[in-house]
C-alpha cells in the first residue's frame, strides 16, 4: 500500500428533494461499504460529502413552490441529511454549498485560475427573458424537440427521446419562468480551456487508469477524449449561487459544475483544520464514488481544474455504478416514480439493513439493474431471514440448551474433517470479502458474507447436535461432538458480524450485544480468526435480527408507487394547462406557413427497416438499418420507449432522405423517419403504402 491515508467522496446530492433509493444504490451505500470497511482496518481515512444546495434545479423548485431558493435547500438539505442518518451513511462530515466556507473556498479557487490567466474570457449571445429580466440557463430553456417532436424539451436535454439538444434547436424556444418569447442579448463569460488538457487528460485515463478503473468509467471517458474536448463556460447568469469573484462580474456566478466538486474541499475544511493533509499530500488514495452521470465530471472537468490549480492530488479510483430502475421504469422525480428513503424509514421502522442488503446485493455496478418489491421481499426472507438470521438463531438456542448458555469448549481429539474444513471457510471468507471490497466489488463481497453463513447452515445440519444430544444418556463422551459443533458455530457468527459490518452495521451492533462484546471486536484484525468469543462465556439469548416481510406490505408499497405516479401526472396536467394553452391539446401549434417551393425542397422516400438495435448507453434511441431502394441507410431514432427492436423489422417508414447527417451517441445518423402521436402518446409510424417500392417518392 502506497498510501497513508483516504479521503472518499460521494457525489454531492441536489438539494432540490429527497433522496431515493437510486442515490443510495448509486453512490452512497458503496462509498458507506468502503469506509466502514478501511476504518474496520484502522486506517487513517475520512468520508466527506454534502448537499449540492446551487444550479438551476433549486431556482426552478422555489419558483414552483413560491418561495426562495434559500427555502428550499435548507428544507431539503434537513430531509437528506436525516435519510443518510437514519440509514447509517456514516460520513464523517455533511455539508452544504451555501455555507461561507464553500463560497470562500470555491471563489478562491476561481480567483487563482483566473490571477494566472487560465480562463477564456468570451461574449456571446444568450438567449434573455425580456418579462423575467434575467438570462436563462439552458434548462430554463423549453420548446419543441427537433428529433421527436416533444413540446417540452429543455435547453439542454429531451427527456423523452434522450437527445441532448442546445437551445437554438429548439423549434419555437420560449422562457421556462414566463412561458414568453425569448429574445438574444450578448453576455460575457469565463471559459475552462478543456481542450488544453486534453493530451494530459489522455496520458492521465487512457495510459495510466486502463487497468483500474471500472470498465464504464474508462469507456465513457475515452469516448469524449476521442471525441474532442472544448473550453466550457464556467460562469453564468444568475442570482443565485456562488457570485464570481470580479470586478463588473455582478449578476454573474459560477457554473454549478465548477463549485460543487469544490464542495469536497471545503466540507473536509470544515471537518479538520488538517484538511490539507488529504487533498495536497501525494501519500493520500482520493476515490469518488458517484452514479454514472457524473462521470465526465469527476474524470475529466474536476482532475483538470486541480490540475490547473495545481498542489492538489488526483482522484485514484472512481467507481461508478450504472443506475437502477424501479419496477421495470426508469427513476423520475417529476413522475414521482421513486422510493423515497424518508417514507421506506417510516413504513420499515428499523428495518434499515434490510435495504441495505437489497440495494447491494442488486447493486448496479456493471449495469443498470431492476429494483422490485417482490425481489425485495424474497431476498429479505430467503437470505436475511432463512440463512443469515436462521443460522445465528440456532446457534444461539442450541448453545442455551445443550451448553447452559455457555461457549463451549473445542475438544482438539475429536475434530474431524467437517470441523476443519469449516475453520478453513471462515479463513478464505475473510480474504474473499476484503479482496473484492478492496477492488471496489461490493456485491461479491457481501455474496461472500451470506454463503459463510450458508455453509454455517449446512455444517449444522450435517452434524445435527439435537440428534446426538439424545444419545449422551447412554455415551456421555458426545457431548464432546455438541461442544465442537456449537463452539464453531458461535465462532462463525462472530466472524459473520465482523464481514457484514460494513453491510449490515445495525445488524453487527446488535450481535455483539448478544455476544456481550464490545464493538471493538469489530476490527478487521480479528475476522478469521476462532478464538474470538471465550469458552466459558455466557452469552445472551437469541434475538430475531430480522423479519419476514408479508405480501400485504409489498401489495401496498406496489400500489402506493402507482398512486403516486397517477397523483403526479394529474398535477402535471394541471401545471401545464395553467402555464401554457399549448398543452391544453396534445396537437402542437402550427409552424409557420411555408410556400410550395419550400416543401419541394424536402426529400421524402419509402423505405423498410431491415434491422434495429439499441444504441448503447442510450435508453431512448435505435439504430436502424433503412432500405431506400436504392441505397441502405443507417438512421438514430428516438422511438426505443415505444418499439423493441424486434418488432419493428420489416415495418415500412417514411423517411426524410436529405436530412444533414448528425451524429448521435458516436453513430452518423443519415435520415430522420416521419412518426406522428397517438391520443395515449406513443409515437406510431407514417407509413408509405404498403405497395409503395422502397425508393419511391412521397408526394
Amino acid at each position: 500500500m502506497d498510501y497513508n491515508r483516504l479521503l472518499v467522496t460521494a457525489a454531492l446530492p441536489y438539494a432540490n428533494g429527497p433522496v431515493h433509493i437510486g442515490h443510495l444504490a448509486g453512490c452512497f451505500l458503496p462509498a458507506d461499504i468502503y469506509v466502514r470497511y478501511q476504518r474496520a482496518q484502522k486506517r487513517d481515512i475520512k468520508f466527506v460529502c454534502g448537499s449540492d444546495e446551487h444550479g438551476v434545479p433549486i431556482t426552478i423548485r422555489a419558483m414552483k413552490e413560491g418561495v426562495t431558493p434559500q427555502q428550499v435547500v435548507d428544507k431539503y438539505h434537513a430531509i437528506i441529511k436525516d435519510s443518510f442518518e437514519q440509514m447509517g451513511i456514516s460520513f464523517d462530515i455533511y455539508s452544504r454549498t451555501s455555507n461561507p466556507t464553500h463560497h470562500e473556498t470555491s471563489q478562491a479557487f476561481f480567483k487563482k485560475l483566473y490571477d494566472e490567466g487560465v480562463f477564456e474570457e468570451k461574449e456571446s449571445e444568450q438567449y434573455y427573458d425580456e418579462e423575467a429580466k434575467t438570462f436563462l440557463a439552458d434548462r430554463y430553456i423549453v420548446g419543441t424537440c427537433p428529433v421527436c417532436s416533444n413540446p417540452n424539451a429543455y435547453g439542454d436535454q429531451c427527456e423523452k427521446c434522450g437527445s441532448t439538444l442546445s437551445p437554438e434547436q429548439l423549434i419555437n424556444p420560449r422562457s421556462a419562468l414566463s412561458n414568453g418569447a425569448l429574445v438574444k442579448r450578448p453576455t460575457k463569460h469565463w471559459y475552462f480551456p478543456l481542450n488544453k488538457y486534453e493530451e494530459w487528460l489522455k496520458q492521465w485515463i487512457v495510459e495510466g487508469k486502463k487497468d483500474e478503473w471500472k470498465s464504464n468509467v474508462y469507456g465513457q471517458c475515452k469516448s469524449w477524449l476521442d471525441n474532442g474536448l472544448h473550453p466550457r463556460a464556467m460562469t453564468r447568469d444568475s442570482n443565485w449561487g456562488v457570485p464570481v469573484p470580479l470586478p463588473g462580474a455582478e449578476g454573474k456566478v459560477l457554473y454549478v459544475w465548477f463549485d460543487a466538486p469544490i464542495g469536497y474541499i471545503s466540507a473536509t475544511k470544515e471537518l479538520t483544520p488538517m484538511w490539507s493533509d488529504y487533498w495536497q499530500k501525494e501519500d493520500t488514495k482520493l476515490v469518488h464514488f458517484i452514479g454514472k452521470d457524473n462521470i465526465v465530471f469527476h474524470c475529466i472537468i474536476f482532475p483538470a481544474m486541480l490540475k490547473a490549480h495545481g498542489g492538489y492530488v488526483l482522484p485514484d479510483n472512481v467507481p461508478a455504478n450504472e443506475f437502477l430502475n424501479i419496477e421495470g421504469d426508469k427513476v423520475s422525480t417529476s413522475r414521482n416514480w421513486a422510493v423515497w428513503v424518508h417514507e421506506y424509514i417510516k413504513d420499515f421502522p428499523e428495518q434499515q439493513d434490510v435495504l441495505r442488503y437489497v440495494l447491494c446485493a442488486n447493486a448496479p455496478e456493471t449495469k443498470d439493474n431492476d429494483f422490485t418489491w417482490k425481489d425485495f421481499q424474497d431476498r429479505t426472507n430467503s437470505e436475511l431471514v432463512s440463512i443469515f438470521g436462521n443460522f445465528i438463531n440456532r446457534a444461539f438456542v442450541l448453545m442455551h440448551k445443550l451448553c447452559n448458555g455457555k461457549v463451549p469448549k473445542l475438544h482438539q481429539d475429536v475434530m474431524d474433517d467437517a470441523d476443519r474444513a469449516l475453520i478453513n471457510e471462515i479463513q478464505n471468507a475473510k480474504a474473499n470479502v476484503e479482496a473484492n471490497i478492496e477492488n471496489y466489488k461490493f456485491r461479491d463481497a457481501l455474496f461472500e458474507v451470506i454463503d459463510l453463513a450458508r455453509k454455517g447452515n449446512k455444517y449444522m445440519q450435517d452434524k445435527e447436535p439435537w440428534i446426538v444430544a439424545k444419545t449422551l444418556a447412554e455415551n456421555p463422551d458426545n457431548q464432546k461432538l455438541i461442544d465442537n459443533c456449537l463452539h464453531l458455530c458461535l465462532q462463525l457468527t462472530a466472524n459473520l458480524a465482523i464481514l457484514a459490518n460494513p453491510f449490515l452495521p445495525f445488524t453487527a451492533k446488535k450481535m455483539c450485544g448478544m455476544m456481550k462484546v464490545v464493538d471493538r471486536m469489530l476490527e478487521w484484525e480479528n475476522a478469521g480468526k476462532i478464538n474470538l468469543l471465550n469458552v466459558g462465556y455466557p452469552l445472551r439469548a437469541p434475538e430475531l435480527l430480522f423479519r419476514k416481510i408479508e405480501d400485504e406490505e409489498i401489495k401496498a408499497q406496489v400500489e402506493k408507487l402507482h398512486a403516486n405516479l397517477v397523483k403526479s401526472q394529474a398535477e402535471q396536467k394541471v401545471e401545464q394547462k395553467e402555464t401554457t394553452a399549448e398543452t391544453t391539446s396534445n396537437i402542437p401549434e402550427q409552424k409557420p406557413e411555408i410556400t410550395i417551393d419550400d416543401f419541394a425542397k424536402i426529400d421524402l422516400r419509402a423505405g423498410t427497416i431491415l434491422s434495429a438495435e439499441k444504441v448503447e448507453k442510450a435508453d431512448k434511441l435505435l439504430k436502424l438499418e433503412i432500405d431506400l431502394g436504392f441505397e441502405k441507410r443507417t438512421v438514430v431514432s428516438g422511438i426505443a420507449e415505444h418499439y423493441k427492436p424486434e418488432d419493428i423489422v420489416g415495418k415500412r417508414v417514411t423517411v426524410v432522405a436529405n436530412l444533414a447527417p448528425r451524429k448521435m451517441r458516436g453513430i452518423e445518423s443519415k435520415g430522420m423517419i416521419l412518426m406522428a402521436q397517438n391520443d395515449a402518446g406513443k409515437l406510431i409510424f407514417v407509413a408509405p403504402l404498403d405497395e409503395a417500392l422502397n425508393g419511391s417518392e412521397v408526394r
